[in-house]
């Protein structure tokens, strides 16, 4: 995601602690939030609003959460639908996806898991907004998704497959901090064991390539936080 572009996600739920640990947390990976108390604003809202994904309780006051989902999708919203629930159970998690949600996430939640299903759902549903230029670009970095060349400057950089998704991951968030745990739940999966330093291996290789060569350091290590792509 670039700098210049805001994904915007509506969080309809009645849980005002919920809503704002959600809401700052997003605002701070740098999502615009709105949000919706009940189901029927929730549906005014979803139906007119230019949104990247709806978070949906399942448990509204006013009527549950499948009832907000088949509206809005009778309304012709196909906005991803990520619904949050207490209730766990098959029969429970089915009919929420019947009602047309895209994804189902059961309470408590890590927030991490949470971003991880927001960014999936916008790549696997092919949203607007998904990023879908070839090229990402900070300073005279540049990273091409169709051809999965990496260059600097006018010289072209050798990435094996996992640099190159360690790479990726900085440049869909230029300038913002990432944790060693977010870094392994994007580049590793989630079953990767936290006490590993595969993360501060494969930085200092991805530094030497990048950085090493050139007087602009892109490739910052913010010491007991983790480590940001910057141009600063």
């Amino acid at each position: 995601m670039s700098s210049s572009e805001q994904m915007r996600v509506l969080l309809v739920e009645d849980d005002e602690r919920i809503v704002d640990f959600v809401q700052r947390g997003l605002k701070a990976e740098g999502y615009v939030v709105e949000t919706a108390c009940n189901g029927r604003q929730g549906i005014d809202l979803g139906a007119e609003g230019d949104f990247q994904v709806i978070v949906l309780d399942l448990g509204l006051p006013d009527m549950n959460g499948r009832q907000v989902c088949e509206r809005l999708r009778e309304k012709g919203v196909n906005t991803p639908i990520l619904m949050l629930t207490a209730m766990d159970s098959v029969p429970d998690k089915v009919t929420g996806l019947r009602a047309g949600a895209d994804d189902y996430m059961t309470k408590p939640f890590a927030f991490e898991e949470l971003v991880a299903r927001i960014e999936a759902l916008m790549r696997r549903l092919g949203n607007e907004l998904t990023p879908v230029l070839k090229e990402l670009r900070i300073a005279d970095l540049v990273l091409n998704w169709e051809t999965h060349e990496v260059w600097r400057s006018d010289t072209q950089i050798e990435l094996t497959p996992k640099e190159f998704a360690l790479l990726e991951c900085f440049m869909k968030m230029p300038g913002k901090l990432l944790s060693r745990t977010r870094i392994l739940e994007q580049v590793w999966g989630y079953n990767s064991d936290p006490l590993t330093n595969v993360v501060d291996v494969y930085i200092r290789q991805l530094r030497r390539k990048i950085d090493d060569e050139y007087e602009l350091k892109l490739l910052k290590t913010i010491r007991g936080y983790g480590y940001k792509l910057d141009a600063s």
